[in-house]
C-alpha cells in the first residue's frame, strides 16, 4: 500500500505562508516515491499580509487555510481532523508562514509559543514514532517542542550564503543540537525521527534546493 504522508501548509508565499518551491518539491517528490500525500492548515487568520513584490505588510486579512488550498490545487483538509493513526509520517514545508502563522517565532524567537495544533500534532506523531520530515525554518518547531532533538537549518555562521544563521544559535539554546550542513544534504536524528534540511534558509540555486528536499522527503519514507 501506498504510504500516507500528512503534509501542514502556513499558507501561500514565503512572506507570509508557505515557501511555494518547498511545498512544490514536497509534493513533487511524494508523488515520485509513490506516496500518497494528504494536505492540511489550520483554519485561522494569517499573522498579516505581505505584498510579495513590495516586501511590505498590507492591511488585507486571509485565512491559512484558504490560502493553502492554493497550492493543495483544492484538495485540502482542516488541520483539525488530521488523524494520527490512519497516517505514516508527517512533513511540514518552510516560509515565514511557519514563523508567523504556526507559531510566533518571527516576533518572539526562542520564546515563541507553538499553535496549539500544531503542537499537537507534532507531539502525536512523535508519541507514535512517526517520522516528521522538516525544512527550511521548520525545524524551529521541533526544537522547541522536543528539547535534545537533533535537527539542521544549514548553518551557524551568519554569512551571504546562510543569512538567517542566527536562527541556528537560538535553536541550540533552546537545547536542541545543531548540525550544520550543506544545502543538499539532511540530518536525521534517529531516535526522535526527525529529518530535516536547510532548503531556502541558504541562497542557493533553487535546484539544489529541489534536491536536497527530495533527500528529505525519501529520508522520512524510509523511515515511515
Amino acid at each position: 500500500m501506498a504510504k500516507r504522508v500528512a503534509v501542514v501548509l502556513a499558507g501561500c508565499g514565503v512572506f507570509d505562508g508557505s515557501e511555494v518551491h518547498e511545498a512544490s518539491a514536497v509534493l513533487v517528490h511524494l508523488s515520485r516515491a509513490g506516496a500518497q500525500a494528504e494536505v492540511y492548515a489550520p483554519n485561522i487568520p494569517q499573522m498579516h499580509v505581505v505584498d510579495h513584490v513590495k516586501g511590505q505588510p498590507t492591511p488585507e486579512q486571509r485565512n491559512v487555510l484558504v490560502e493553502s488550498a492554493r497550492i493543495a490545487r483544492g484538495n485540502i483538509k482542516d488541520l483539525a481532523t488530521l488523524d494520527v493513526k490512519g497516517l505514516d509520517a508527517l512533513i511540514i514545508p518552510g516560509g515565514f508562514g511557519v514563523a508567523k502563522n504556526l507559531s510566533t517565532w518571527a516576533t518572539q524567537g526562542k520564546n515563541c509559543s507553538i499553535s496549539k495544533e500544531v503542537e499537537g500534532v507534532l507531539r502525536a506523531f512523535h508519541a507514535a514514532h512517526k517520522p516528521i520530515g522538516l525544512c527550511c525554518i521548520s525545524p524551529v518547531l521541533a526544537a522547541k517542542i522536543f528539547p535534545g532533538c537533533e535537527v539542521t537549518v544549514g548553518h551557524d555562521t551568519e554569512c551571504e550564503q546562510w543569512p538567517y544563521a542566527k536562527t541556528a544559535e537560538a535553536m541550540k539554546e533552546l537545547g536542541c543540537r545543531h548540525v550544520n550542513s550543506q544545502v543538499t544534504e539532511v540530518h536525521v536524528d534517529a531516535r526522535n525521527r526527525l529529518v530535516t534540511t536547510s532548503a531556502f534558509m541558504c541562497n542557493a540555486p533553487i535546484h539544489d534546493i529541489h534536491d536536497g528536499i527530495g533527500k528529505m522527503v525519501r529520508e522520512v519514507l524510509r523511515l515511515a
